[in-house]
């Protein structure tokens, strides 16, 4: 069985999409690929409750309390690891990653990230590229290296950017795509892992 640990900081909208696919694939039954747990930072990730309700198992490893970010992601990094995962997957996890941390997980660890990498890593992306005069948006689904929304990209989506477009509107249209592309992006990569 490969264990999937996914990481979320808010709604969970992504880990719902990728914990549907999964029960609609029947991945653990035809693949041997199972969600073994959703961990959030926060407390109050309405994510968490929404994993609870598809029935995986859900932990809290908060940030605050923690000295440094190195002590917060040796704990969390811990706290994953009693799962023994196959891929670690940041689903809306809003931390930035310690060197030690993404090299403990390296070949293992991969992002969503709302925009076309390399372009508008960071935050704001939609804002960015509307105020750019961008035609198109869209996800990029990457593994995860010490630098920030870099590494090798294993799926995008493209959307286009209307006349008019507000970030957030931009934002809703790239999430539909996000849904789309990171449960199989995870699929395929774990099956070319084998």
């Amino acid at each position: 069985m490969k264990n999937i640990v996914i990481l979320i900081s808010g709604g969970g909208s992504n880990m719902a999409a990728i914990a549907k696919t999964a029960q609609k694939e029947a991945w653990q039954e035809k693949r041997g690929l199972r969600i073994a747990a959703v961990i959030s930072n926060q407390a109050d990730a309405q994510g968490l409750v929404l994993a609870k309700s598809l029935g995986l198992a859900t932990d809290l490893v908060s940030h605050r309390g923690f000295d440094s970010r190195e002590a917060f992601d040796a704990a969390l990094a811990a706290r994953i690891d009693l799962h023994a995962p196959q891929l670690v997957v940041l689903a809306g996890f809003m931390r930035i990653l310690t060197p030690g941390f993404v090299k403990h997980y390296a070949g293992r660890l991969i992002n969503i990230h709302p925009s076309l990498l390399p372009a508008f890593a960071g935050l704001h992306t939609h804002q960015r590229a509307i105020d750019a005069g961008c035609q198109v948006a869209g996800a990029t689904v990457h593994q995860v290296t010490a630098e920030l929304d870099h590494g090798a990209i294993l799926a995008q989506a493209v959307v286009p950017v209307l006349p008019g477009d507000t970030a957030d509107a931009l934002a809703a249209r790239v999430l539909t795509q996000e849904h789309l592309i990171f449960p199989q992006a995870i699929s395929s990569f774990l099956e070319r892992s084998a």
